[in-house]
């Protein structure tokens, strides 16, 4: 049971890593998002160089910077700062690109029927526009979390004591067959951990698809 034991010292690290950078990323999803839609051409551009450059980089890449790259005596990012915030901010390009498909779906005679009605646009954005968009992408972005927490693995290249960190330091100090054992129990946690998720998803993409028929 040792093995098991170490990798389960990682266990609340990756929680904190896959939920923590997740709410970064959607919280700095919506401005881009709408950014991406705006009539305003030069702001759509810089917003979308923004998400091609956050998901064009390799997330490793990203980590490293962070945590080596703009380091100096006054300012020093923590691994596990620097694994939220690359994590974070690379979770933003790819949310905003799905926030952004969710409100093209959106039937566009929402938004003239918000407007014949004399609902302010910021109103009808955030009181029917958006949770429309909302529903239709949430089995997107349950299937893009699944993804972030796997990737949250990535962490351990920085010194995030997570669950594959500690995986490798036990198997460093273990080179008979049992090292491998601590790799088992940390993939069988993230399907433990995914699996549910994955249902919750597919169930919540039923129910929408039988509420459009």
């Amino acid at each position: 049971m040792e093995p098991l034991l170490v990798v389960l010292q990682g266990l609340p690290l990756t929680l904190i890593v896959s939920i923590g950078s997740f709410i970064v990323g959607a919280i700095l999803a919506v401005p881009l998002s709408l950014g991406l839609r705006t009539s305003i051409l030069p702001l759509r551009l810089i917003c979308r160089l923004v998400v091609d450059l956050l998901r064009g980089v390799p997330m490793i890449v990203w980590l490293f910077v962070l945590k080596f790259g703009i380091s100096s005596p006054e300012f020093r990012l923590t691994s596990l700062e620097a694994a939220l915030l690359g994590l974070g901010t690379i979770s933003a390009g790819y949310l905003a690109e799905i926030y952004r498909a969710g409100l093209q779906t959106v039937p566009r005679g929402q938004y003239e029927a918000s407007q014949a009605l004399g609902i302010s646009r910021p109103i009808a954005f955030f009181r029917i526009i958006a949770p429309q968009a909302v529903r239709i992408v949430s089995p997107t972005i349950a299937t893009y979390f699944i993804g972030l927490l796997k990737n949250s693995s990535i962490a351990s290249t920085i010194i995030v004591a997570e669950m594959v960190f500690q995986a490798q330091a036990y198997a460093r100090q273990n080179l008979s067959i049992s090292g491998v054992l601590p790799y088992v129990f940390a993939g069988l946690l993230y399907i433990a951990l995914s699996v549910p998720i994955a249902m919750a998803s597919r169930s919540l993409d039923e129910r929408l698809r039988k509420s459009v028929i």
